[in-house]
């Protein structure tokens, strides 16, 4: 996979201020506010920032937490995960891997029926749903 690798400004001129925040400065949109956390149209949801493919609808569960929840990515490679130490808790922070804009964070061990007992918490600012593949 290549690397994309844009400065700052590069970033800022490509997205809106609200992606901006959430995707490079690890934001996070309001809960029940973002376009796909109800959705439930057959696709791909591909990195708004580079348009790499990172999850399939196929494991996008309800998990009511307020964003978009997946089971797994749909490569094991598509995203990266990091300590985050910040706001006083440990949780693991998601990255795409292509181009290292934060997406959201995964939890384990939760308890949903799910094949893997991940929930992938995902910005839907940070997506962009390919229908139909």
């Amino acid at each position: 996979m290549e690397k994309v690798i844009k400065s700052d400004a590069e970033w800022r001129a490509q997205l809106s201020p609200e992606e901006y925040r959430v995707l490079r400065q690890a934001g996070t949109e309001r809960p029940f506010s973002g376009e796909y956390v109800d959705t439930k149209t057959v696709g791909v949801y591909s990195c708004r920032a580079c348009g790499a493919e990172l999850f399939r609808s196929e494991t996008k569960f309800e998990s009511h937490c307020g964003w978009p929840s997946f089971y797994e990515p749909s490569e094991s490679q598509a995203v990266t995960l990091h300590e985050d130490d910040s706001l006083g808790m440990r949780r693991v922070e998601v990255r795409c891997a292509r181009c290292d804009s934060h997406l959201g964070h995964v939890f384990h061990g939760e308890g949903y029926p799910t094949p893997t007992d991940d929930r992938y918490c995902i910005n839907s600012v940070c997506l962009t749903l390919q229908p139909g593949e």
